[in-house]
């Protein structure tokens, strides 16, 4: 297989910044593709700010910064993408749009071109069976934020064929990551135990067991967690939350991982958490105050 030498990205926020911000950093030259030269814009800035603070804090110093902001460029389309060693897709938690990228990338693709979904939750089996090269497809499951987080899941499909699988731990290890592999099952590992943790937190909240700030508090003083379910669900997009529950829900046919009916009036609100201002959490002040 030809060396791992240009990556394309397809999706400029943040997820995607992050995955580009990674590899421009491990040495690899980056394309970043979005709907619109906006999104890639301010992608590339959060990109500069992302990388400023690591040189504040010295994990990079300011000629890596330089370095790796120079490797990336702006996709002018899918052509730039398709002629990439590998494409990763980093679009929105939604089936039909990762599979429409993928039906859009297809002609522009060069023969050996790995195709990779950072998908959080949706089979990589069906995303592959709508590309011409299933034996060369594989999820790439980046954790948020990309360049603070070690593990990639690295997630084959039902025709993922073994030298690409690989490729992929190669590559992933390449990036200073540590990979895991996951079967192709809703949500796969991390958010297969996460997701439905902070859909059971929300339960606990509408069933009125405790407030906001009580729940939050009680695990992260009770069971020593870094940040509290809520907070967290606010952090990763309530919008996703709920996704990744209903890829749970539909696959699984379990009732445990039916979304609670709070979640979904949150996103049906619009309050989606850090990204909207409000979610369980209102971040429009100087400090976060619940909203319950």
């Amino acid at each position: 297989m030809a060396e791992i030498k240009t990556v394309g990205v397809i999706g400029a926020g943040q997820m995607g910044s992050g995955i580009a911000h990674v590899c421009a950093l491990a040495g690899y030259d980056v394309l970043l593709a979005d709907l619109s030269a906006e999104k890639i814009d301010a992608g590339l800035v959060l990109i500069e700010r992302n990388m400023a603070r690591q040189v504040g804090r010295g994990i990079i110093d300011d000629e890596a910064m330089k370095a790796a902001l120079a490797r990336i460029k702006p996709a002018a389309g899918l052509a730039d993408i398709g002629a990439t060693d590998i494409a990763i897709e980093a679009a929105s938690e939604n089936e039909e749009v990762k599979k429409q990228i993928f039906r859009d990338l297809h002609e522009h693709l060069k023969p050996d071109t790995l195709l990779a979904s950072n998908t959080s939750s949706i089979s990589i089996t069906r995303l592959a069976s709508v590309t011409d090269r299933p034996e060369r497809f594989i999820g790439l499951h980046f954790m948020n934020p990309a360049p603070l987080m070690k593990l990639v899941e690295v997630i084959r499909g039902i025709a993922t064929d073994v030298a690409t699988y690989e490729q992929a731990v190669t590559f992933a290890q390449s990036l200073g990551k540590t990979t895991t592999n996951a079967e192709d099952f809703p949500a796969f590992i991390v958010n297969r135990v996460l997701v439905p943790m902070i859909n059971e937190a929300i339960y606990t909240l509408y069933e009125g067991v405790g407030t906001v700030d009580a729940i939050d508090t009680a695990m992260k003083l009770g069971a020593n967690h870094p940040m509290g379910p809520l907070e967290l669900g606010d952090f990763i997009g309530l919008d996703t939350v709920l996704s990744i529950m209903n890829v749970l829900y539909e696959g699984l046919a379990d009732s445990k991982y039916r979304p609670c009916p709070l979640l979904v009036k949150y996103v049906e609100a619009g309050w989606l958490g850090r990204k909207a201002g409000r979610g369980f959490y209102d971040y429009r002040g100087e400090v976060p105050i619940p909203t319950r």
